[in-house]
This record gives structure tokens, C-alpha cells and sequence, in this order.
């Protein structure tokens, strides 16, 4: 049976929706209709969590010994607190560093997500749209060098999630969060990925 370990806030977590509709659970329900033995994910992960927040929750849990799998989507809550991309950048390194550990040091294992713009939300009606696109900008811009760096795979989701952003039927209930047909796109693109990921295994 494979393992899968995902990181993260809330859209790992899938707020606003049935467990089973974020995107680790409609990832392993494709992974297992393409006929591989994935367990349940295992979801270190919390709403409004920034990139200090989710270490600290790291450093006091207890893991398996390492993962088949690992993913990692975190940064937007540093960009909604007007952090800076200089404090996020170490921080994700340290991140990036845990994930592959998890991964049994093979960053090859670990698949890094890029953040979505929650700027074409309704819920950022009142705010300035362009200004949180630029700043997302920046910060996914971080995350693929981090990725290329360490050499784990990236998965851009936020293009797709910028057409479909402001569309009822892929915001959840808040306006804000994804629904799960954003999360199946999600899981989609990375399901593609895992696969190959599990069958080099």
C-alpha cells in the first residue's frame, strides 16, 4: 500500500467542503481507479496556517517513518498577511527540506503546488486585485525555484484557478475557498504526476 503525506493550509485541507472532495482525497480516489494500492492521505495541514505556523505543527507531530509520496501548498496566508517573499523564502526551504525527509530524502517523491490567487475571488471584491496578483506572482515565483532547487516536481494550478476563480460552481460556500470541481482540476493535474511518481517505484 502506498502512502501519501500532505502539507499544507487550508486548501489541503479542503475548507468549506466534504473531506472527500479536497484535493488529497479526489487524488488517491484517481490514483486508485488507475489501479494503485493508495492509502487514505495523511493531512498535516490547517486553515490560515503561514509557512512558520505549519513547521511548528511539523516539529510537535509524530510520522511514519517516510511517505511514497509527498505534497506541499503553503504561502498564501504569508501573502494575506502582508508578509514579505524575503521571511517566506527560508521558511519554505526548511519546508521543502522536511518534505523531502519525509519522503525518504528522495525529492523526487515530492511535489510542490503553487499558490492559487484568491484575488479573483468575490470574497476580494473590496480589495485590490491587482496588487494581490502581483504579490501571489511573487511568491509562486519562489515556490517553482524552491521546487527546481531541491529538485521536486511543481504543479502550476494557479492559471486554471485564475479563469475559473470568480465562477460560483468553483468557490465554495464563503466565496473564497474552492468548491470541489476546482479541487478535482487540482487533483487531476497532480494525480498525473503521482502516478508516475508511484510507478517508479
Amino acid at each position: 500500500m502506498y502512502t501519501y503525506l500532505a502539507l499544507g493550509d487550508s486548501y489541503t485541507v479542503g475548507e468549506q467542503v466534504p473531506l472527500f472532495e479536497s484535493f488529497p482525497y479526489q487524488t488517491v480516489q484517481l490514483l486508485r481507479g488507475q489501479g494503485l494500492a493508495v492509502l487514505a492521505p495523511e493531512i498535516m495541514a490547517k486553515t490560515g496556517f503561514t509557512t512558520d505556523e505549519l513547521l511548528s505543527l511539523i516539529n510537535e507531530s509524530t510520522f511514519l517513518s517516510s511517505y511514497d509520496l509527498v505534497t506541499l501548498l503553503i504561502g498564501v496566508n504569508n501573502q494575506y498577511r502582508g508578509r514579505s517573499t524575503d521571511t517566506f523564502t527560508p521558511e519554505l526551504n526548511t519546508l521543502a527540506e522536511k518534505a523531502i525527509a519525509f519522503a525518504g530524502g528522495n525529492p523526487q517523491r515530492v511535489v510542490m503546488l503553487s499558490i492559487p490567487d484568491w484575488g479573483v475571488t468575490p470574497f476580494a471584491k473590496e480589495k485590490d486585485s491587482k496588487t494581490i496578483c502581483e504579490e501571489i506572482d511573487a511568491y509562486n515565483k519562489v515556490c517553482e525555484e524552491t521546487a527546481q532547487t531541491f529538485g521536486m516536481h511543481f504543479i502550476n494550478i494557479t492559471d486554471t484557478q485564475r479563469i475559473h476563480g470568480h465562477l460560483e460552481e468553483y468557490l465554495a460556500t464563503d466565496g473564497l475557498h474552492p468548491s470541489g470541481k476546482e479541487y478535482a482540476v487540482w487533483a487531476g493535474a497532480l494525480a498525473r504526476v503521482a502516478a508516475n511518481i508511484l510507478h517508479s517505484k
